[in-house]
């Protein structure tokens, strides 16, 4: 996950799409659990998948559908690294219900409509 841009930029090149058609759907720490939103372009925060896709694609110009996952109690990076990367702490649900809105935003940004 942290080297996503090694694929996304070869993908990027054999599609020959511009950058503006390039969607990246990623876990976002700084929203709450359950949060969606949509952008394009902006900061990195610290994501270090953000971080290769910018290394690769050579610019922070995507489109983007930040998934909130919320934030450990801790700012220790092992802690952090687990709790992103573990498994879900919500109830089944819920976890589907944030599913089926980032599957709406992702609709959404392809049709066009930045929030």
């Amino acid at each position: 996950m942290n080297d996503t841009g090694r694929s996304v930029g070869p993908a990027r090149g054999s599609f020959k799409l511009p950058l503006e058609r390039v969607l990246v759907v990623h876990d976002e720490i700084d929203l709450p659990f359950g949060e969606i939103r949509t952008r394009l372009g902006g900061g990195l925060a610290g994501h270090n998948g953000l971080k290769s896709l910018e290394r690769e694609l050579g610019s922070t110009e995507f489109m983007r559908v930040r998934v909130g996952v919320g934030r450990p109690s801790s700012t220790d990076p092992e802690i952090v690294t687990g709790y992103v990367l573990g498994r879900w702490r919500q109830p089944k649900a819920e976890v589907g219900e944030l599913i089926e809105h980032g599957v709406a935003a992702v609709e959404r940004m392809l049709a066009g409509e930045l929030e």
